[in-house]
Formats: structure tokens, sequence, C-alpha cells
């Protein structure tokens, strides 16, 4: 009788355990009833921010990805700081540098109207990302969705887990994985600066100090970019193409053109050159690894069911 009630309390645990595993998988058609305008609006609002600033595109898939890195993609990057906590925008990471937060604010807005207190912040971000990088001329996903939003946020979390541009790639393989990201997922998703730019601040240490740089390419920088001052120079991550989604980057590797330390860190002698390789002579295989490194991305730690809230402003706790 014993073992009986004890196959009985492990069939009840496992049957537990599998439906809060199942409220947690992400579903692209989770807004199909509650709220099916969604998806057009924010496809229209992040061509409107593309259209006005081409740089938007990058700048949104940015905030995505330093979201989802820090306690999962849960939008706390979007919150202001409070009377109780530091937030994230303030987080070496992301001050003076991570943008694009009034194109969220208007697409909420939108949303808000159509279906007031139904999609989440998290959802919206996740969404925008995908279309951005569409609208750019990169891959498209299916963007699981029924995240939640988080109610506070950390400046030390932000601090601790965001990539810096100074890492090397055992310490990249590293960051990722802590996310349950791949090597694989590493590169691929490094990828996404084919877009973008980035501060003098953030490569002035890899044009001075490293010698896995193309000799012409950081003399030229170096005229814009001093050794000291002119922290905000803006400099494209891919020279050629930056408002176009692509695989110049990785061919940019391969020149040693990398504008980022932790960008030539993929093609510098180490386990990542042959991914590196393909990518640059293969752009059908970076888009696909892209596509799937982003839904793994999107899938790490969100809050769903019950936890969190739909913020009403993505900028503060309901």
């Amino acid at each position: 009788m014993a073992s009986y009630y004890f196959l009985l309390f492990v069939l009840v645990a496992a049957t537990a355990l599998s439906e809060a595993e199942a409220k947690k998988k992400l579903s692209p058609d989770f807004y199909s009833k509650s709220c099916p305008e969604v998806l057009p609006i924010v496809k229209k609002g992040v061509i409107k921010a593309i259209k006005n600033e081409t740089r938007a595109g990058a700048s949104i898939l940015r905030l995505h990805f330093h979201d989802c890195f820090v306690n999962g993609c849960d939008a706390s990057i979007l919150l202001d700081d409070t009377s109780s906590f530091i937030g994230e925008k303030t987080a070496a990471p992301n001050n003076n540098s991570v943008r694009g937060f009034n194109v969220i604010d208007d697409i909420k807005a939108k949303v808000e109207k159509a279906c007031p207190r139904v999609v989440s912040c998290a959802d919206i971000l996740a969404l925008a990302a995908r279309d951005s990088v569409v609208y750019l001329g990169g891959p498209s996903w299916k963007v699981g969705l029924g995240r939640r939003d988080s109610t506070t946020a950390s400046r030390a979390d932000a601090n601790n887990s965001i990539p810096a541009p100074s890492l090397n790639l055992s310490a990249l393989e590293t960051n990722f994985a802590n996310q349950g990201l791949s090597v694989k997922d590493l590169v691929a998703l490094s990828g996404g600066h084919t877009i973008g730019l980035a501060r003098c601040v953030q490569f002035r240490a890899h044009i001075y100090n490293d010698s896995d740089i193309d000799a012409s390419f950081a003399k030229s920088l170096q005229s814009k970019c001093p050794r000291r001052g002119n922290d905000n120079l803006l400099k494209p991550l891919d020279l050629q193409t930056p408002n176009h989604f692509d695989n110049l980057y990785f061919k940019n590797l391969l020149d040693k053109k990398g504008l980022l330390h932790s960008d030539q860190e993929l093609f510098n002698g180490g386990s990542t050159d042959k991914l590196v390789k393909k990518y640059a002579t293969n752009t059908a295989a970076f888009f696909k690894a892209f596509a799937k490194g982003m839904v793994k991305m999107g899938n790490i730690n969100p809050l769903t069911g019950s936890q969190g809230q739909i913020r009403i402003n993505c900028r503060t706790v309901n």
C-alpha cells in the first residue's frame, strides 16, 4: 500500500511539473484571440521608427538582447529608477548607450489603446526586435509570446551579465553558456553587429592596444577616436552596410576589421574561426543560425502565468 501511495505521489508531482513547464512555454499564437491587432501594430511602429531614424532598428535589437541577458526577457531594462531600486539603464553596458525606449513607449501606447492590459512590454520588445531585423533585410522567425513584465530591475545584475566589448573568446563562451546559449549561438547572435554603431570608448582599446587588427583600419579609426576624449564618437560595426542586415560583419572579421575587441575574438585563431568562415561565405547559413539563436535567447527565463504583471507603462510598475 505504501508503494502505491508513493507511485501516486510521483505521478501527481510529475503531472504538476509538466503543467508548470507547459505554462512556461511561449506560443506565437498567444494573443490570437485576446489581441490579434498586436502584430501589425508593432510592425507598423517599427517601420515608422526606422524610416524616421535608420539606427532605430539596431537599437531595438540591442535593447532586446540586453534585456534577456539580465534575469531573462522580462522588460526590466525598460524600467526607470525608483526610490526602491536602481534600474538597468545606468549600468555600465547601458548608460548613455542603449536607446529606443521612446519607440517601445509609442508602440505600447497604441497596443494599450487596442487591447488594454493584455500585451506585455517584454513581448512587444521581442516582436519589435524581430520586425527590425526583417525590415533591414534579415531573416524572420516565429516569436513565442506570453511573457509577462518584471516588477523590479537591477543595475548590479546588468553590470555582471551583459557581455562587455573587452571580453576574450573564453569569457564570451562562458557568458553565453550562463544563459543556456551555445558557441554557435554566440557567433550567430554576434552577427547582429552587422547593423548599428559603437562608441569610441567601446573600441578605443582595440584600435590602440591589439595586434589582431588591420593596421590601416586601426589608423583610420585612430584619426577620429583619440586616446583620450571624443568618447561618444560613433562608428559603424559593419563599415560597408551598417543599415542593412547581411553577412559582411563576418567578412570584415576575416580581414581583421572587427570594430570591437570581442568581435575580432571570434576570428583570432580560436574554436570559432570555422563558424565565422562559414557565415562569411554562406548568408543562408548565418540567417538560419541567427533566427534559431534569437528564438533561444527569447526563451531565457520568461515570466509567465501569474508571475510578474502586464505593465500599462513600460517605464513604471503598475
